[in-house]
Parts: C-alpha cells; structure tokens; sequence
C-alpha cells in the first residue's frame, strides 16, 4: 500500500452496514456457485470440485480478514461497487459479461465431469491447476492490499483521496489484480480436468484484457498522477510484452 496513505480504520455505522451486506453477498455466492458445480455434475462426490469451493471460500474469507483490521473502508466501498453513478457504463456490461463467463466455465466444467467429454487427464494437470489458481487468487489479494482504492467497478474515487498505487505487485505492471483474476480463470478448468470448460475461460480472458485497456484509460485521462506513473511501470498485464 502506498507509505503516504493511511487507511481509515474506522468502523462507522454506514460501512458496518456494507460489511455485513459484502458477507451476505459472499455466503450466497458460493451457494451460488456450489449449485451451478454440482447440479451440473449431478453428484457430490466430486474431489477436485470440493476443491475449488474450498479456494473459493478461503479467498474470500481472507478479504474481510485482512481488510478488516487494516482498511474496512475498502470491504464496505467494494460492497457498494457498481451501483456507484460515476461507475463506466462499459464497465457495467464488461463485468457482467465476465461474470456469465465464469458461471458458463463452472457449468461446463461440471457437465464435462458427468459425461465423461474430456476423459481423464493426467494428474499433473489438477495440481498445475491447483497451484495456478492459488496463484491467482494471492495475487488479487496482495493487489488489493496494495491498493486503498481497490474498487469493484472503474471510477476515480475523489471522495476519499483517491492517487495512484504504486506499491506492492504495482511496481511490476500496472493492473495485478486482472492478473490475479486471469490466472485463476485460466487454470480452473485444468483444476477440475475440464478442457471444455477452457472455451468460456478464455472469453473471460479477452473481456478482462479489453476491460484493462479501457481501464487504464480512463486513468490515464482522469487520475492524476497515473500518467508519470504509467511511464514509470511501463506495461499493463504482462511484463515485457503489454
């Protein structure tokens, strides 16, 4: 996080409120993806589908862990999210589009599983899946920690001071967080032993990338700051190359 800014650690009654609707929210979101895993795999006794719920709820009970004691401002500011009237109107569609890609990937994978389309693969492949989708998932999280004004929806945040972040996985490209979030994505199919399930993971791919150039533009032209910052770390997703 950035060694000039200091996270506001009050718990006023308002970001209380958002806190517990972000709990809610994430309690049914894993029912929610629980349901679409395995009502598609028509069983339970799946181990690499347990699996990924189990990283899904660890990282998502590390969010309020770490943010918490630190930044509970920022849990409460993700909360709202979208419903933010300066959030990009592309934004809105890009992160829905995204989010039924993932839903299709999790889908897939688990009709995959039930009728046998991939077959099995190699066991190798699961805990390269696995270790990748960890990965990803650290990453968002060590972006977000990083950064004070780790928002869901793209805005420039003036009410609450917002500058750039420059520290932490921000000091080698200019969007960790997508990183994180491509990572997990790409490596979830080979997770659950699903090659099919990588059809609509890459479509999340390619969202992700357009909602990254979109992105950094609206930061180039409205966040002060961004533009010397953006000379300083040159590249956006992928060291070396963008």
């Amino acid at each position: 996080m950035n060694k000039d800014i200091a996270p506001k650690r009050e718990i006023t009654p308002e970001v209380r409120r958002r806190i517990i609707q972000w709990l809610s929210k994430a309690v049914m979101g894993i029912i929610v993806y629980s349901l679409i895993l395995f009502l598609s795999a028509g069983r339970l006794n799946w181990l690499w589908g347990w699996v990924l719920l189990a990283l899904l709820t660890i990282h998502l009970a590390a969010q309020p862990l770490l943010l918490l004691p630190s930044n509970p401002e920022l849990l409460a500011e993700r909360e709202k999210g979208f419903l933010y009237k300066e959030v990009k109107g592309w934004d809105k569609w890009l992160t829905t589009l995204a989010g039924g890609m993932m839903l299709l990937s999790w889908l897939v994978a688990g009709l995959d599983f039930r009728f046998q389309w991939t077959g099995p693969i190699p066991l190798i492949y699961h805990l390269g899946g696995f270790l990748i989708t960890s990965l990803g998932y650290t990453l968002f999280m060590w972006a977000m920690l990083a950064n004070a004004f780790f928002s869901e929806g793209v805005r420039i945040q003036p009410e609450r001071g917002h500058i750039v972040a420059t520290g932490g996985p921000y000091g080698y490209v200019r969007h960790p967080g997508y990183v994180g979030v491509i990572l997990t994505h790409l490596a979830t199919p080979f997770l659950l032993g699903s090659l099919w399930a990588l059809l609509p993971a890459l479509g999340l791919v390619v969202v992700f990338v357009g909602r990254t150039w979109l992105e950094d533009q609206t930061l180039l032209a409205e966040l002060p700051g961004y533009k010397d910052y953006a000379r300083q770390t040159r590249y956006r997703l992928l060291p070396g190359m963008w």
